[in-house]
């Protein structure tokens, strides 16, 4: 895997090939192995080495990139060359700033920050061979016959890295690794779902996942039909994470200053119920990713969300400049570079990246929002969302692999299939219980620390035929 040391000699190299005025060079890649199984038996065994190396020019004002996967001088010099060329032809941009250097990237360490997080990279996930993935798989499939399923899914393992270095002295490096297993189990007329991943595979339990996913679709077979509607529901930490991901693109500053958030003219109101608090934070113990953001800079922990407050968005360096002259600046909560821009250039600006739901002051655990319940839905995972309408954040999508009836504190049945639209904004302000966040993943949106959510009248609009 590329090193941080041969990837300062490209730089070095690059450098020396540019007559730019400022250059930058992300590093980004690493190495990819995935075991695919399905109808009970594996199918697909690949891997993949492979690194790419983004060199960004910058002549007056002007800026380009350019990319490659090979690392020879002829390479190098092509690379260098495009990324110059493009650059030239380019508008000047009035709201390109310098390059960073080290000092400002780092910015201002408030009190608790830590300035990385703790190591992202075990040994043992490096290790996983295609032997060891396929004896797991062998599990699942175990486990599937078992019960009498058919099951399908991955098993899979990166090791990557992440890197930045640009002329103004800026240089940073992250390395990681990720074990990922999706496992769907198929009856008859049902099915169950799981799926998780870690950076350390002493975290991944796929026997217990397995398990897990087999009885949902043992629970839900001969599924019933009631009828479409309000409903009191309970969604897992993958069907969370699905539906709430879709605001997230919202809470930036550029999404304000191009007035397509649903946020705009609402920071500082009360949107969600005082239940609901978020941060978008790097360091946080169960997230994953690098601690620095498109251009380098440091990612700070944000308080998107207090108490049902919204409070602020993040920033890439150019959106924070922008806003602080808009019109509307005043009146967005704090303007500053939070660490959170995608590499330039680009036309979104930033994005929080590493949500984290604070934790309830009085968490319950499934079967405590299930028994608590007269009469509701409990939702394994969703999929197939779409947005309906940006500004009330109404979302359509289906539920799927796993949907239950719950009655008198209790599962009585799985249920056929709902599609749904519902306003992030109504489902937020009604979360009745919420259980420990955890880390999650779904299929929908990207990886997070998010509880099991209890919501009141959730809007279920048609019923499917499965």
């Amino acid at each position: 895997m590329l090193s941080k040391e041969r990837a300062a000699s490209i730089f070095d190299r690059i450098r020396q090939l540019s007559s730019a005025d400022e250059v930058e060079v992300l590093f980004s890649g690493g190495n990819f192995a995935l075991t695919r199984f399905a109808n009970n038996t594996i199918h697909q065994n690949v891997a993949e080495e492979n690194h790419v190396v983004s060199v960004r020019t910058v002549f007056g004002g002007r800026t380009a990139r350019a990319t490659t996967n090979r690392f020879d001088e002829e390479s190098l010099r092509r690379v260098v060359d495009s990324s110059e060329a493009l650059a030239r032809v380019q508008h000047a941009d009035p709201d390109l700033l310098p390059m960073p250097d080290g000092r400002e990237a780092a910015g201002s360490a408030h009190e608790g920050d830590r300035a990385t997080p703790a190591s992202r990279y075990f040994d043992q996930t490096s290790a996983i061979t295609p032997q060891f993935r396929a004896e797991s798989v062998k599990k699942i499939v175990d486990v599937a016959q078992k019960h009498k399923l058919t099951t399908a899914g991955i098993f899979s393992s990166t090791e990557s890295v992440e890197g930045i270095f640009n002329t103004r002295g800026l240089t940073h490096w992250h390395s990681q690794t990720l074990a990922e297993v999706s496992i769907t189990m198929l009856g008859a007329d049902a099915s169950g779902w799981q799926k998780a991943n870690s950076p350390d595979i002493a975290n991944l339990k796929p026997l217990a996942l397995a398990e897990t996913a087999a009885q949902k679709a043992l629970d839900s077979a001969h599924p019933a039909e009631i009828p479409a509607g309000k409903y009191t529901v309970i969604l897992e930490p993958s069907a969370a994470l699905d539906i709430v991901g879709f605001m997230f693109w919202d809470y930036s500053g550029m999404a304000i200053l191009d007035q397509r958030s649903f946020l705009t003219g609402r920071i500082g109101s009360q949107l969600f119920g005082e239940n609901i608090t978020i941060w978008d934070d790097v360091l946080h113990p169960l997230q994953t990713g690098s601690p620095f953001d498109g251009e380098g800079m440091r990612r700070r922990r944000v308080a998107l969300v207090e108490n049902g407050v919204v409070k602020r968005v993040v920033y890439a360096r150019s959106t924070a400049a922008r806003m602080k002259k808009a019109e509307y600046g005043d009146k967005v909560g704090v303007i500053e570079p939070t660490g959170h821009g995608f590499p330039l250039p680009n036309e979104m600006g930033e994005m929080p990246v590493n949500i984290v739901f604070a934790a309830p002051d009085n968490p319950q655990s499934l079967a405590q929002m299930i028994a608590s319940t007269e009469r509701g839905v409990l939702v394994t995972r969703l999929w197939y969302i779409r947005e309906v309408d940006p500004y009330e954040k109404i979302v359509t999508g289906m539920t799927r692999d796993g949907t239950f009836l719950v009655e008198n504190g209790k599962v009585r049945r799985g249920v056929r299939n709902f599609r749904f639209n519902e306003s992030l904004i109504h489902m937020l302000a009604n979360v009745e219980a919420m259980s420990k966040p955890v880390r999650a993943c779904g299929e929908e949106s990207f990886d997070m620390v998010v509880p099991a959510m209890k919501i009141r009248d959730f809007n279920f609009t048609e019923v499917t035929r499965f």
